[in-house]
């Protein structure tokens, strides 16, 4: 979805907030809330400024494509090594200092994850008028080339 949003769009303000901002949000949130919110050992990405990720306070930070492909990169493998290391048991423990357990975490970001990604794709649509391709259960997640809208 990300590579979905063209050049054009990456400053636009949708409720505010330039696109990036929504995108890096939806990242963030991932980062921080996916394994433990509670964690005292979490850190920041290095180009983090305070409430960058806050949907509600305008900051100046400007991040890049690069710079949010590259913490997609390292969320994604993150989270894979994460969801890999848990065994069905473990889903229903809680974390270190957390009031939820890894299930309820997993499930909510889940929830926050697809929430953002089909206001980004609204924001998409509605501007280019292309319709950003999703993938269903019976197609392969695509690896390199491939098709950005229907």
């Amino acid at each position: 979805m990300i590579d979905c949003v063209p050049d054009k769009l990456w400053l636009k303000e949708y409720c505010d907030m330039p696109m990036y901002t929504h995108i890096y949000h939806m990242l963030h949130s991932l980062d921080l809330w996916f394994i433990n919110p509670c964690d005292t050992t979490y850190k920041e990405l290095a180009t983090h400024e305070y409430n960058l990720n806050n949907l509600d306070v305008v900051t100046y930070k400007i991040l890049s494509r690069n710079e949010i492909n590259d913490y997609y990169n390292e969320i994604k493998m993150k989270i894979q090594n994460y969801v890999s290391s848990l065994s069905d048991k473990q889903l229903l423990e809680y974390p270190s200092h957390c009031e939820y357990t890894k299930f309820t975490l997993i499930l909510a970001q889940f929830r926050h994850l697809h929430t953002h990604m089909g206001m980004i794709m609204g924001f998409i649509v509605d501007d280019t008028n292309l319709w950003p391709n999703v993938l269903g259960l019976e197609n392969p997640i695509p690896e390199a080339d491939y098709k950005k809208y229907c």
